[in-house]
């Protein structure tokens, strides 16, 4: 597929240089625009060029609007202001607001003060709202109607705003005082009779979100209730805009991304085209982080050099025990940030949660640590070596269910991200611990392993 999208782009620059409309519209209609807007991110920036100034105002719209940031302001930078506008009207307008929230301040200025006064209000109140709330996410293109209107007005005005709008199969309801109090679904609007209202069809079942709601937040809605657009309201009920299904898959990636990463200690803001310097300014904290919790470890293992001297045999399997404490713990911690994710972790019914983890460290742990104990038995003879590496499994796997489960719920208490660098806290606690109670228990047993 990929081949086949970039032949199509080297046949359209060579139908752009000879002028070939006929066969620019071809090439254009056999290729998705988000397979064509990933070709580009290829191209010189000469050959960028001369197709952004040779495409018309439509076909490079659409691809401006599915390119990434990097890719916009690239051909944002192709075009006089001029062009850029004439652009901006087949954008919807939260797209527009992601470009002008990539220049320049001074860029951004220009085009605001050459854009029509209404449509300057609304960029100006959409780039006032966080990137990662509902207002930033929101655009203001949809229908929006009186709840007196009767199915043939209501089908009259959706001929004539329609074609304007990002959705049209959700009609938002209005009463008097402009504010919300339902929606209808297009299907609905088309088999009512005429003289049928759209006070008498709507559905008053509203979910909205305010413009500063999280996105996470917001996502959490959309998919708890399996919705295809979110209105956004204010205080007093009034329509401000709506967002859409597939914003909210954006959001759903952009957070699953973020978490996968911070568990990790990586910067959601580095990619492979970040510079050396800013991924170690990105990086180096958390490796520094790290390396202080490995220092604690090393220090619990230093407290036991004499047992350690005397039985070599622990230093070759010490290191099973907290590796599997480590395995055991990223399940817990995994599990719990999803759960925290998606809105199911609430405080109050913890308590039976955490009772469970420790219930399973405990199972967990009898079963690996006599499979352990078992094999460590057979190799070294040492019957209570086995004994040892046994209850140091079951305790480390306990302490494992247990700060696997309270770290990232201590984070969220705290209003961190649950996700932010849980695992580099999780693996001090499995190493430090893991390493005290095999090594205490040996020094215990002492007498009977020399």
């Amino acid at each position: 597929m990929e081949n086949k999208t970039q032949i199509q782009l080297e046949k359209l620059l060579q139908a752009l240089v000879k002028h070939d409309t006929k066969e620019i519209d071809n090439i254009y209609g056999h290729v998705q625009p988000i397979d064509l807007a990933l070709e580009i991110e290829e191209l010189e920036d000469n050959q960028l060029e001369y197709l952004c100034n040779h495409i018309d105002d439509e076909k490079l719209a659409e691809i401006l609007e599915e390119s990434d940031e990097e890719l916009q302001t690239d051909i944002i930078d192709c075009l006089d202001n001029q062009r850029i506008l004439r652009l901006f009207n087949h954008l919807p307008k939260d797209i527009i607001v992601d470009i002008l929230g990539e220049l320049p301040i001074g860029k951004r200025k220009q085009l605001m003060t050459l854009m029509k006064t209404d449509d300057q209000k609304i960029i100006e109140q959409l780039l006032g709202y966080a990137e990662d709330s509902a207002g930033g996410l929101m655009t203001t293109e949809y229908i929006a109607l009186n709840d007196s209107l009767t199915m043939i007005n209501v089908l009259k005005k959706i001929k004539e705003i329609g074609p304007k709008t990002e959705v049209i199969e959700t009609i938002f309801v209005l009463n008097h005082k402009k504010q919300l109090i339902g929606t209808a679904d297009l299907r609905d609007i088309l088999v009512s009779d005429e003289d049928t209202t759209l006070r008498e069809i709507m559905d008053d079942q509203i979910i909205s979100v305010f413009p500063e709601t999280d996105q996470e937040e917001v996502s959490l809605l959309v998919s708890k209730y399996d919705l295809a657009t979110i209105p956004v309201v204010n205080k007093n009920q009034a329509l401000l805009g709506i967002i859409t299904v597939d914003d909210i898959i954006d959001v759903i990636q952009e957070e699953h991304t973020e978490d996968m990463l911070q568990m990790h200690g990586v910067s959601k803001e580095e990619s492979l085209d970040s510079t050396l310097f800013e991924s170690i300014q990105m990086r180096l904290p958390w490796l520094v982080v790290n390396l202080a919790t490995a220092f604690l470890a090393s220090f619990t293992v230093k407290m036991f050099e004499s047992t350690i001297e005397q039985i070599v045999a622990l230093s070759a399997t010490m290191t099973i025990v907290t590796g599997m404490g480590g395995n055991a713990g990223s399940q817990t911690l995994s599990i719990m940030i999803r759960s925290i994710a998606l809105g199911e972790v609430h405080f109050k019914d913890c308590f039976p949660a955490l009772i469970k983890e420790i219930l399973l460290g405990i199972i967990n742990g009898l079963v690996t640590g006599v499979i352990t104990g078992f094999i460590v038995y057979v190799l070294y003879g040492n019957f209570y070596l086995g004994v040892i590496i046994c209850i140091a499994m079951i305790g480390n796997l306990v302490v494992s269910g247990f700060f696997g489960f309270v770290i990232p719920v201590v984070l969220k208490a705290l209003h961190a991200d649950p996700a932010l660098a849980s695992s580099i806290f999780l693996t001090t606690a499995t190493d430090v611990l893991g390493f005290f109670i095999f090594l205490e228990l040996a020094n215990l047993f002492l007498p009977f392993l020399v």
